[in-house]
């Protein structure tokens, strides 16, 4: 009698442990006090613990305390992401030579990718510049203070970092403003990946256009995205009242700056701000709503209104520093929390602050995965002679895969079908991506296959990178046959688009070619919300390719309306035209796009590093 109930015991006591936590659970057969062993007799305790209840009352027990252990609000303390070592992989290489039949081709795309180079270049010179020669020496000379470049150095671990959007607003109706007036971007600080926001006082003096704004909270928004620490060094006048209209009242302008800063601290994204300049009216609270503020003593200042105003409205002279310096706010008033000499000193102060931050990061793990790395069979160079120059001579997309990815290795999905459309699975510096490539029109079979591959990355938690280059055609309905496939196509492409908003896994779009019409859109454009969204040079973004224009307009239209249009889209969907209005994160050449996705994908994995990111608490509230 003993022996067959300790027998049922221990085969109980294996079911419960395996019904709970898959195979034993420690700290639940010690609250049973259940302490199964070799050789170990078990108590007649333990036989009386199980005797009062039935198979179908262990098997509630053991679904309530599940339930328990998932829905437990604490969160154990870690000493780091576990060691973890990827699934060998045997994709094969896509060897796809540049062959002499298509020289004709590779020799006419290799010039234009040039002469757009040349003029990329060219402009990058012009925004290096900044407001000058005579505002870089009052900058400089006149109020001792370093160039943004010059913080750059001294915040970042090294120059190799990702800058967006250098070539934001050129172009624009009310002047060039170069680099928008602020340099963002992402660069490690003590080896952490963070978002920085640094005001350029030579441009303009600091003040903000609305390409400015745009651009600070496109930055913002790539912090909250990737949950990226952010710095901001501040160093502006404000805003530029003759345009307040496109900066102050809307959703999207000024005011939402400060609403990304409240949010950021209750999602736990850290932020820091550096006062290394004047912070002046909407500006002052840019410092004052971060979590840790550093301020430089003479040359940092923060008021609602200067001097100026203050002797206007009140008679009063007083001095800036005695206004709203270092001392003031760091001893008195309490906006500011750390007092730097000189800004050095405000850098290294900043650097000790990241040090701070909750996150540990798995250097041997990022080490052995670089080690694992294969270069592409084919040089990056040879991009330059794939870029496609018009639709009528694009190459097989494949060829500009084979010369990314690690090895040129491509595990291709549904080859066979849909192949206007190419998606497959690869690698790129040790990460595991899938990859969505045109490779002509979005047909309906396309648009299927790459909804269903969407939808598998999503379930599979695998990074996107599309490579757009799209094809729009006009679709005319002539007779019943083309308006059923104008509408099969209508449909696949929805749940497409559908998919690929749906999708929560990191997004990454490189335009290659072409982005027109509604295939952009399926193809991860701007509007669907990437993390990242980069253009090549030769890159054109219209509604409706240059040249296509008739399919817009009404029949039997003037021979002259179409050529002003179509001259209007070659003008407006020129890569430098929409780089310079903020549509992207930046143009890049060809030959550097395997290194910028590696920074993407390396920024995209830290965010798993940090030790604590569910909220438990309400925002910081600064005194």
């Amino acid at each position: 009698m003993l022996l067959c109930c300790r027998n049922n015991t221990k085969q109980m006591y294996r079911y419960i442990t395996r019904s709970v936590c898959g195979g034993g659970n420690a700290s639940f057969s010690h609250s049973l006090s259940l302490k199964p062993g070799k050789n170990r007799d078990w108590s007649p305790e333990h036989c009386s613990f199980f005797s009062c209840h039935s198979a179908s009352d262990f098997q509630i027990l053991s679904l309530r305390h599940r339930e328990h252990h998932v829905q437990s609000p604490t969160r154990p303390m870690s000493s780091g992401p576990r060691r973890r070592r990827a699934l060998p992989s045997a994709f094969s290489a896509l060897d796809l030579p540049l062959q002499p039949l298509f020289r004709h081709v590779c020799e006419a795309n290799l010039k234009n990718s040039t002469a757009c180079q040349n003029k990329y270049e060219e402009l990058m010179k012009k925004v290096r510049k900044g407001g000058g020669e005579n505002a870089i020496a009052r900058h400089t000379q006149r109020n001792n203070k370093l160039l943004v470049n010059d913080r750059l150095r001294l915040l970042l671990d090294d120059e190799d970092f990702l800058e967006l959007s250098p070539l934001a607003g050129l172009g624009l109706p009310y002047g060039d403003i170069p680099s928008a007036g602020c340099l963002t971007g992402i660069g490690r600080i003590n080896g952490l990946w963070c978002v920085f926001i640094a005001n350029d006082a030579t441009v303009k003096g600091g003040t903000a256009y609305p390409i400015t704004v745009k651009k600070q909270l496109r930055a913002q928004e790539v912090a909250i995205q990737n949950r990226l620490p952010c710095v901001y060094l501040v160093d502006s006048g404000g805003a530029f009242l003759p345009l307040q209209s496109e900066i102050f009242p809307d959703k999207n302008q000024g005011g939402r700056t400060f609403y990304n800063e409240a949010i950021m601290s209750a999602r736990k994204i850290p932020q820091v701000a550096v006062v290394c300049g004047s912070c002046t009216a909407g500006g002052a609270y840019i410092p004052t709503m971060a979590e840790e503020t550093v301020m430089v003593d003479r040359i940092g200042t923060i008021f609602l209104g200067g001097p100026p105003l203050v002797k206007a409205a009140t008679g009063e002279e007083v001095t800036p520093e005695n206004l709203g310096g270092a001392k003031l706010h760091s001893e008195v008033s309490g906006c500011v929390d750390h007092f730097a000499k000189h800004e050095k000193e405000a850098y290294e102060c900043t650097r000790n602050i990241i040090s701070t931050l909750n996150f540990e990061l798995p250097q041997e793990e990022d080490e052995q995965r670089w080690k694992a790395e294969e270069e592409p069979l084919y040089g990056c160079e040879e991009l330059l002679q794939l870029a496609p120059l018009n639709y009528n001579h694009s190459l097989d997309v494949r060829m500009v895969i084979s010369r990314l990815t690690d090895g040129s290795r491509f595990q291709e999905f549904k080859a066979r079908y849909g192949t206007n459309l190419v998606t497959g699975f690869a690698k790129i510096h040790g990460h595991q991506v899938g990859i969505v490539a045109n490779n002509g029109e979005l047909s309906n079979e396309a648009s299927l296959k790459g909804s269903h591959f969407v939808q598998l990355c999503d379930q599979r938690d695998i990074p996107l990178l599309f490579l757009q280059n799209t094809v729009p055609r006009s679709k005319q309905t002539l007779d019943v046959a083309q308006a059923e496939v104008n509408s099969n196509c209508l449909k696949a492409l929805s749940s497409m688009m559908s998919a690929v908003a749906c999708a929560s896994v990191p997004k990454i779009t490189v335009v290659i070619g072409g982005c027109h019409g509604v295939d952009s859109y399926a193809m991860c454009g701007r509007s669907f919300d990437p993390n990242f969204l980069f253009l090549w040079p030769n890159a054109r973004v219209s509604v409706i390719a240059p040249g296509h224009a008739c399919s817009l307009l009404p029949p039997g239209g003037e021979e002259e309306e179409e050529q002003d249009a179509n001259r209007k889209l070659e003008e407006e969907s020129s890569a430098f035209f929409s780089s310079g209005r903020l549509w992207d994160d930046g143009i890049i050449l060809p030959q550097e796009t395997r290194k910028v996705l590696r920074a993407c994908l390396d920024i995209i994995r830290q965010q798993q590093y940090q030790i604590s990111t569910e909220k438990q608490r309400a925002p910081l509230l600064r005194m």
